[in-house]
């Protein structure tokens, strides 16, 4: 790699760390950086899920207070959250690259839409809660294994899908779901990452560049968060998702 890239690279990874600890969405920025510094579609989509693999677990240890208490229904979603993770990681791994880069504008496309709804999207899960106990763990298990096999294939958008089913699904006040939904992203981040490292599909110099930004971008993030508002960093993120799709569409579709 040259300094350039390099630079670019650590540049993006702060940029993610800081997004991830304010709003949330760094894929959204950090995966098509690692595809403009020349990576293959799969190399960058298994090489960006390692360098921004802490995230969520940080922001778990950070609000660990409101972290739920152990119970066999916390270790089900737990294990769900791993299996189907590493499900959708191993799908990435025996698809043609052709075939994985055929939905990238798509799912680009379709997390930069849900992070730009995931207030009104939050905020109608919260209003249609179902009352304490309603929901089975089976059901609980079921919406959060479709969201970590998304997750463990992709990624970029899995915080709101978390966040949105775990309202409906799951009783206690949001930052609860938060904590919850940030335990579980980093199960599926954990089980992805172990797949794609044991499978040799990470590129590890552009990886541990962003990793190292991304570390520094987060406990940036984690301060900023308490005195800046978050409008901006979403509306950046949205503006970014968005100009994105219409580049890779481009390149991918036509």
């Amino acid at each position: 790699m040259g300094g350039m890239t390099i630079s670019f690279l650590f540049l993006a990874g702060i940029g993610g760390g800081l997004i991830n600890a304010m709003a949330g969405g760094a894929t959204l920025i950090t995966f098509p950086a690692m595809l403009m510094a020349g990576l293959p579609a799969i190399t960058a989509n298994a090489s960006n899920a390692v360098a921004i693999s802490p995230g969520h677990l940080l922001a778990a240890m950070a609000d660990r207070a409101k972290l739920p208490a152990k119970s066999m229904r916390f270790g089900v979603l737990c294990a769900t959250a791993l299996l189907c993770g590493a499900v959708g990681a191993c799908t990435v791994l025996v698809l043609p690259e052709r075939l994985f880069t055929l939905p990238v504008p798509a799912l680009i496309g379709f997390a930069t839409i849900l992070f730009a709804c995931a207030p009104k999207i939050q905020a109608w899960a919260l209003k249609h809660k179902y009352v304490a106990d309603s929901a089975s763990i089976g059901v609980g298990a079921s919406v959060i294994g479709a969201a970590s096999l998304y997750g463990g294939f992709f990624g970029a958008g899995l915080g709101v899908m978390l966040t949105a089913v775990l309202a409906i699904v799951e009783v206690g006040d949001i930052r609860t779901i938060k904590a919850l939904k940030n335990v579980l992203a980093s199960c599926v981040s954990a089980a992805a990452v172990i797949i794609f490292v044991g499978r040799g599909a990470v590129a590890w110099a552009p990886t541990l560049v962003m990793l190292g930004g991304a570390l520094i971008g987060g406990y940036l993030g984690g301060h900023l968060i308490r005195i800046l508002p978050t409008t901006w960093v979403r509306n950046f993120v949205i503006a970014a998702g968005t100009v994105m799709t219409l580049i890779y569409a481009r390149q991918y579709w036509f």
